[in-house]
């Protein structure tokens, strides 16, 4: 240890500035970690992550890179196969396993980011995101140092009480910025590369992505574990919708929950939207319905998840639809639906 580490612990120590404190415990450890004591490096981080020197909320803002995020406590809808690898993970964070970097990758509004969340609730930890409109910049090489910076931040983080959030992590390695430069998108790759590779192993790091199909296999391969969230089956999307449909139409005295219309709309779909999406349209639809008309919210779930801006009964009827249903559906009353229907 150099002697100018241990009079900068005794002078924060004095000076009560335990951020600092921290951030040069950090570096120490780190220093015993590169010359091959990690023993020793995880000793001393888990000492100052278990005391009361634990950074607090408020010196996150002297973070460049990194800001913390508010999330809820409102349990996740998941597919009980994704859910089950969620739990996985908590666990092995919990039990201080080998695993800490984690990829989840899937299409929009499958829950990536809403499950790294649900992680933090469980474990009761701080989620600190990555800010990439800041950290990518359009000048040469910019980009690849604050890459450095923010690895940096990361490593004085006291691990044991935050989890660090990548959320869509391909706005970084994949360089939407500087497409047109190989050689700069190869400087980030290959510094986020580098980076990664002497982070802190107790660090929890969980990333995601829209493009999986894009990414280096080199980055991928950083990775402890990776998760899929295309894992979702019609049934699951519906048991889902129904969820979101029901706690919605709890908070909405002027409408009435018609199960049976709804899964039927949903049926008929050729293809049922990921939850994300689902949540949105339902809690508008609900939102904006009439007053007046306790039904209302599934003609507008209807008409949002149709492309015909038109009501055509006789369609409604091939797809099984009820006179009274398409009577919710059409504001046409029954007495005339059945009159088309039979003209037809």
């Amino acid at each position: 240890m150099k002697k100018q580490s241990i009079m900068n612990l005794v002078r924060y120590h004095v000076e009560k500035n335990e951020e600092a404190f921290i951030s040069e415990v950090a570096e120490i450890a780190r220093e015993f970690d590169q010359s091959g004591d990690s023993a020793m490096a995880t000793y001393l981080m888990e000492l100052v992550s278990s005391a009361n020197y634990y950074v607090p909320q408020s010196s996150y803002k002297n973070l460049h890179y990194l800001t913390k995020v508010d999330y809820t406590n409102t349990p996740l809808l998941l597919p009980e196969i994704i859910e089950e690898d969620i739990l996985g993970i908590t666990r092995a964070i919990s039990e201080k396993s080998d695993l800490s970097k984690f990829l989840f990758y899937g299409a929009p509004g499958t829950g990536k980011t809403e499950s790294a969340y649900q992680i933090a609730r469980i474990l009761g930890r701080d989620l600190l995101r990555v800010d990439f409109e800041q950290l990518i910049d359009s000048r040469l090489g910019e980009t690849a140092k604050n890459v450095s910076i923010l690895f940096d931040e990361i490593n004085h983080l006291a691990f044991g009480k935050i989890i660090v959030l990548m959320d869509e992590i391909d706005a970084l390695v994949l360089d939407r910025v500087n497409a047109n430069d190989l050689r700069e998108m190869g400087r980030v790759t290959s510094t986020f590369i580098k980076e990664l590779d002497r982070l802190n192993e107790n660090i929890i790091i969980i990333a995601t992505t829209n493009l999986f199909t894009n990414f280096d296999k080199a980055i991928v391969r950083r990775f402890d574990a990776t998760v899929s969230f295309d894992r979702y089956s019609n049934d699951d999307l519906i048991e889902i919708a129904d969820s979101l449909l029901s706690s919605t139409l709890k908070k909405n005295a002027n409408s009435r929950q018609d199960m049976r219309l709804f899964n039927k709309i949903l049926n008929n779909l050729k293809t049922i939207p990921y939850p994300g999406d689902l949540k949105q349209i339902i809690k508008t639809s609900v939102a904006f319905s009439s007053e007046a008309n306790e039904y209302d919210y599934l003609r507008k779930i209807y008409f949002a998840l149709n492309d015909n801006k038109e009501i055509d009964i006789q369609r409604l009827s091939d797809e099984g639809y009820t006179t009274r249903e398409i009577e919710i559906l059409s504001r046409i009353p029954k007495s005339s639906v059945s009159r088309k229907l039979k003209e037809n």
